[in-house]
């Protein structure tokens, strides 16, 4: 991973919620709340928690005296996801390095991130803090996007702009969102990390929108992906995005398109003795 495939800002974070998130998010972000709110934890840290899709469904399924610590590497996302959230003593805002967590040992029931462990620079050690501010017999329950083949939209984004941009193609997608797909390497990383029980399942999904364009502007200026075609041509973002819509339409149609997206949903436990 690049160090600029952590930055965002600028308008990506509101591009990011107003079309990726109903693209692709939110129905594992439902499905992680389901996950999270069975387990009745007291004490809950989101981790790279984005523009807060996993948040708003999450806080209304916790009981009134749970605290929810909600943290994100760049703050215009914390802003964002903030001024999105309706009032909510239970819920604390913050900045922060999921690889270097402010917090005491043993603070949380339950840590919690929705597709951020692929944008950690070291995963065993951003494992280990999860782990370190776990309860005993406390979970961390995150999500990985699945190979970038098995998401269809945005293999067809990657080849799409490959053909724009053939002698530097822009690998953001297939290198960071898709990067970390390999279940054994997950499970390995997991118990090196000092976890003792992990289980994996892998779920596939459909990505709807009303028309080409969605996906088009969501991945190509609502990810950082906006930032390597920016990068490689200025002035190119709005002609590169008409592109892919293009490509879009042309293999799934000019009316509403769908497309597999897959992903794997990961819960892992501390020692309960």
């Amino acid at each position: 991973m690049l160090e600029a495939d952590k930055l965002f800002a600028g308008s990506i974070p509101e591009n990011y919620d107003r079309y990726m998130v109903p693209l692709i998010f939110e129905p594992y972000a439902a499905d992680i709340a389901r996950r999270a709110a069975s387990l009745s934890p007291g004490a809950v840290l989101e981790t790279a928690a984005g523009s807060g899709v996993v948040t708003r469904a999450l806080a209304p399924k916790l009981p009134g005296h749970a605290t929810y610590v909600v943290t994100d590497l760049n703050q215009p996302m914390i802003d964002y996801a903030a001024s999105r959230q309706p009032a909510d003593p239970r819920i604390t805002w913050r900045q922060a390095d999921a690889l270097a967590l402010p917090f005491e040992d043993a603070a949380f029931d339950l840590v919690c991130c929705q597709f951020g462990a692929m944008f950690f620079p070291d995963r065993t050690s951003g494992f280990r803090e999860a782990r370190r501010v776990l309860k005993r017999g406390g979970h961390f329950l995150f999500s990985v996007w699945d190979r970038i083949e098995e998401n269809v939209f945005a293999d067809d984004v990657t080849n799409a702009l490959a053909r724009i941009f053939p002698n530097d193609p822009p690998r953001f997608l297939a290198r960071t969102p898709h990067g970390y797909h390999d279940t054994a390497l997950i499970r390995r990383e997991l118990q090196d990390a000092g976890f003792s029980r992990v289980e994996i399942e892998t779920i596939a999904g459909q990505s709807r929108a009303p028309s080409a364009r969605i996906p088009a502007v969501a991945y190509c200026q609502g990810t950082l992906l906006r930032n390597e075609i920016e990068t490689r041509e200025a002035g190119k973002l709005q002609s590169a995005t008409d592109y892919v819509e293009s490509a879009i339409a042309d293999r799934h149609g000019r009316g509403e398109v769908a497309a597999k997206i897959q992903a794997h949903v990961i819960v892992a436990s501390t020692a309960s003795v």
